[in-house]
């Protein structure tokens, strides 16, 4: 089994170092494709010494096109069985990957995703993000029939295969809202499991932001309704 990690990166030199030693550190073959989303402080230079990595590929867009366009361009690059999106911060642990491929690689389902808020030690950020997410999830949960506790968690895991033959069109965070709205609008019901969570400030870099969640309802409105 290779487990592709997409890593959609923009303006993190504070963090990914640190981060592609977390993720080559976890037990798995795995190749990390990572796509430079037009960073302006030092990401893509620090990047460029990766080059010769191995298992690693680096991709660089020109201009910020935003999240879900560069995980779009990370998925054309990937080559294994199953794919996990990473984050380029700090807030999610990569030794979580070991349990969240398993089903996966078992044949039991197409999609997991890790929750935060099944894992009750976890901190969470800003109460605004907190409300946010919580409905979010509940508007997912009502529109597609779901049971999700975290619609808006980063670590998405997917058959590749499967992940492929979704026909995606986002550019920016609204990558999350979309790519559930998909897979559930094909009959899957999303299993969870849980996940560690170290959230990070806006001063620390975090980028999400209410616009982002006022998106994120539009568009599960959207492929409910009109798609």
């Amino acid at each position: 089994m290779l487990l592709s990690v997409l890593i959609p990166a923009y303006n993190e030199i504070k963090s990914i170092d640190t981060l592609l030693e977390k993720v080559q550190a976890v037990p798995l073959t795995k190749e990390i494709i990572i796509v430079d989303d037009g960073s302006t402080d030092g990401t893509r230079e620090k990047l460029a010494t990766y080059q010769s990595e191995p298992n690693v590929k680096i991709v660089f867009h020109e201009q910020n096109q935003g999240k879900g366009a560069a995980i779009r361009t990370a998925i054309k690059h990937m080559s294994g069985d199953i794919a996990i999106v990473q984050d380029a911060d700090l807030e999610y642990e990569p030794q979580d990957y070991l349990a969240l491929v398993k089903p996966i690689a078992e044949g039991k389902e197409k999609v997991v995703y890790g929750s935060r808020f099944l894992k009750p030690e976890n901190r969470h950020s800003y109460m605004s993000f907190y409300i946010g997410g919580q409905v979010v999830t509940l508007l997912t949960n009502i529109l597609y029939n779901q049971r999700l506790t975290d619609e808006p968690t980063c670590y998405k895991v997917f058959d590749t295969n499967f992940l492929r033959s979704i026909p995606l069109e986002c550019t920016r965070f609204e990558f999350c809202p979309e790519v559930t709205a998909k897979v559930a609008k094909r009959g899957i019901r999303i299993k969870e499991l849980p996940i560690s969570y170290y959230p990070r400030s806006i001063a620390e870099g975090k980028k999400i932001s209410w616009f982002d969640g006022m998106e994120a309802i539009w568009v599960l409105f959207k492929y409910r309704l009109f798609k």
